[in-house]
């Protein structure tokens, strides 16, 4: 007999179902192709999460059971229509409901929230499909042998926003390796103290490959520190904290010889008082993204050729606590903003893991769905 194909479990293509989901409301379950979740749905056990409902809503509300609670199940609850009373509302409605639950408008909601309530569910539908595939008893399913292939390393996207398809760059790769970008955004704290250059964060690489150093590999100038400790000193900010979405600008340093132009360090950590924890919230990222935009804007016109690139990384995902799913959210809703009013900028997102970029790509390439 042969043996049932696997389906895929990443992230991405549940949270695509999950989407569809919200778009048609459970009450249209059967009018969606589903193929996933109703895999999941197959190796679920009777009696567990049960409910007078169909496999896959059973799925789900088994899913949204396990979000612990609060807000964010709420929200999930109305956005699905798994909310009592709620089946039959129409999608506006049910994404109207849940703002509220935020306290946000309808649009921040779509733009922020979303995205993570909508992530939440997916992750642990992922779960739960881990939990009862299979997997645990060791079974594993023999493979082919193939030819190895490397995976992209840049993937060029076509992002579909309002009325037209604009292109963004997807790189997986340390941000030292990047080439050919007028700005590169830098994560902060809002004392624009820089840290240690052999450490591992965007930040530290950032200042570690933009520092000159003689043939022996001395150190001559640490370029980005030192113009980022002028930047401060000039704008009142050294020794105080600058309020969260600042951005300080200063040059890329020994990066100019790979053709990046500027770093635009924006301040999103809040440093917690006597710990060596920071806080980020999401709404410091949207705000200090919306002033990258603001200052390219102001900067462009005195800089021969113009500024017109610039590449983000994902914000706060470090130790600032978000996870990839949270920043980039945050990131998208002042990128998506800055693109329907009809700036032509070329953006580009940093990722080093392909597991974040498959995660990227599939919102990216969904972005445009309502």
């Amino acid at each position: 007999m042969t043996s049932p194909q696997p389906y895929p479990l990443d992230h991405g293509t549940v949270l695509a179902e999950v989407r569809k989901v919200r778009r048609a409301g459970v009450v249209r379950l059967r009018d969606i192709a589903l193929p996933v979740l109703a895999e999941v749905a197959r190796e679920l056990p009777r009696g567990d999460g049960e409910v007078a409902a169909g496999p896959v809503e059973r799925v789900l509300r088994l899913a949204v059971s396990r979000m612990g609670g609060g807000t964010l199940q709420t929200a999930a609850e109305y956005s699905l229509g798994l909310a009592q009373g709620t089946r039959d509302w129409p999608s506006a409605d049910r994404r109207r409901r849940a703002a509220q639950v935020y306290g946000v408008s309808v649009e921040r909601f779509r733009k922020h929230h979303e995205f993570m309530v909508l992530g939440q569910v997916a992750e642990q539908i992922v779960q739960v499909a881990e939990q009862y595939a299979g997997r645990e008893q060791g079974q594993v399913a023999e493979q082919p042998l193939t030819r190895a292939v490397l995976p992209a390393v840049h993937r060029l996207l076509q992002v579909r926003i309002d009325r037209r398809t604009v292109p963004v760059t997807l790189h997986v790769h340390s941000v030292d390796l990047l080439r050919d970008i007028d700005v590169v955004v830098s994560p902060s704290n809002t004392y624009f103290a820089l840290p240690a250059p052999y450490k591992s964060s965007v930040s530290a690489t950032l200042r570690r490959a933009g520092a000159r150093r003689d043939p022996t590999g001395g150190l001559v100038e640490d370029a980005i520190h030192d113009e980022l400790g002028e930047w401060a000193a000039r704008h009142g900010t050294r020794g105080r904290a600058a309020s969260p979405g600042t951005v300080a600008v200063t040059s890329s340093g020994a990066l100019t010889a790979q053709n990046v132009r500027r770093i635009y360090h924006v301040a999103v950590a809040v440093p917690r008082p006597e710990t060596n924890d920071y806080e980020v919230q999401p709404s410091d990222i949207t705000r200090g993204v919306t002033r990258v935009f603001a200052l390219m804007a102001e900067e462009s016109p005195e800089c021969d050729p113009p500024l017109r690139s610039v590449c983000l990384p994902l914000l706060g995902a470090g130790r600032g606590g978000l996870t990839p799913l949270e920043s980039f959210a945050a990131l998208w809703a002042a990128v998506e903003a800055e693109l329907a009013r009809g700036a032509d900028w070329d953006i580009h997102f940093v990722v080093r893991r392909h597991a974040r970029a498959d995660l990227l790509e599939r919102l990216l390439t969904t972005a445009g769905e309502k």
